[in-house]
């Protein structure tokens, strides 16, 4: 293959070309769509490591660690949006299977990082007299080294050749038009980590309200007087996973039956794949948003984060004695026995917390 020819595969291209390009420039489109999604990724989930890293007492709880996790991933996808454009003049077949291949493991290190927030959630409020010992700080270490080390390997097979993994390099043009995808590799892809990780999530969500559900009507049973009170906490806990789960598959299932159709060689669309492939990349934004918005004690401390930042660029104070006055500020008071997310009372004495 001549120098020409590597220059052209490795190209930025336009995914975007459809026959409504004549309306409007729809590469302008794409890189407009890139760019936002990028900066979005890479801004909010800096400010929630930021967060975590500035209020240590924040990380004491197991979820936190899947939380951080996340980020970093997410984090780490943004940044390889960065560079999308700047592939030309390199080896296409290299390049692409690099890159497809990091990316896939750092998506797959998101998406299992979610089902192991549904999984902690789950064994809290089925387990909570042994969730200290059942979820104790070396395991859940163990899992999260864990994660990697599957998403790693699971994802190797595309790096040697077998199959291509679903990302989005496909802006290089050889990576969209002399990569193809096997139904093969697709198959095993899904049967090993999309469908347990939906599965996961579905079935420990969907369970966790049932649970809470049951115990705030035993409440309103022996407690009548709580009755009225019960309500608003049941509706608001079930906006909270009716968000949870709905951003979760909204992003990913358009993602998931495109990979498969287009292995099958039932359906494939240049644009739809670009629309399917970003609208899961998204997730790397709204897990911040979902995961630790939800957070009440992370919200606490992002909201007493901005309300210093917004004091000390009046008085003129570093960001040295903004981060010290900050770990102060929630070591004393935003990181206690009431971390979680929002939550609802399921007994007298006890908490349900997504």
């Amino acid at each position: 293959m001549s120098s020409v020819d590597v220059s052209n595969l490795s190209a930025p291209f336009c995914l975007l070309e459809t026959r409504y390009s004549y309306i409007f420039n729809t590469c302008l489109l794409e890189v407009f769509i890139i760019l936002l999604l990028t900066v979005l990724i890479i801004c909010g989930n800096l400010v929630v490591i930021f967060v975590f890293h500035c209020a240590p007492l924040l990380s004491h709880h197991t979820t936190s660690a899947f939380i951080q996790t996340m980020a970093y991933a997410d984090l780490l996808v943004g940044v390889s949006c960065l560079f999308l454009h700047h592939l030309q003049g390199l080896d296409p077949k290299l390049t692409c299977q690099v890159f497809g291949y990091l990316v896939s493991v750092l998506k797959s290190v998101s998406m299992a990082s979610l089902a192991c927030v549904s999984v902690d959630r789950y064994i809290a409020i089925t387990q909570p007299l042994t969730y200290s010992s059942l979820v104790s700080p070396f395991r859940m270490r163990c899992c999260i080294v864990l994660i990697w080390l599957y998403s790693a390997l699971i994802f190797l097979p595309s790096f040697l050749g077998w199959g291509k993994p679903g990302y989005h390099g496909d802006v290089v043009e050889w990576c969209a038009v002399k990569w193809k995808t096997s139904p093969a590799f697709t198959s095993f892809i899904v049967a090993l980590l999309y469908a347990p990780a939906t599965l996961t999530v579905c079935f420990t969500y969907a369970n966790i309200f049932k649970i809470c559900q049951q115990h705030t009507r035993e409440i309103s049973e022996r407690h009548p007087q709580y009755q009225q009170p019960a309500n608003y906490p049941d509706k608001r806990y079930a906006r909270v996973l009716f968000r949870i789960t709905s951003v979760f598959y909204i992003l990913w299932l358009p993602y998931i039956l495109y990979f498969l159709l287009e292995s099958a060689g039932i359906y494939h669309h240049p644009a739809a794949s670009f629309l399917t492939t970003w609208l899961a990349i998204s997730n790397s934004f709204c897990n911040c948003l979902i995961y630790s918005l939800s957070n009440s004690a992370f919200r606490k401390g992002l909201k007493r984060l901005g309300s210093l930042f917004l004091q000390h660029s009046i008085s003129g104070f570093g960001v040295r004695h903004t981060k010290k006055t900050f770990v102060g500020s929630v070591e004393k008071g935003y990181a206690g026995p009431g971390y979680g997310y929002d939550h609802v009372e399921t007994e007298i004495g006890t908490t349900c917390h997504v």
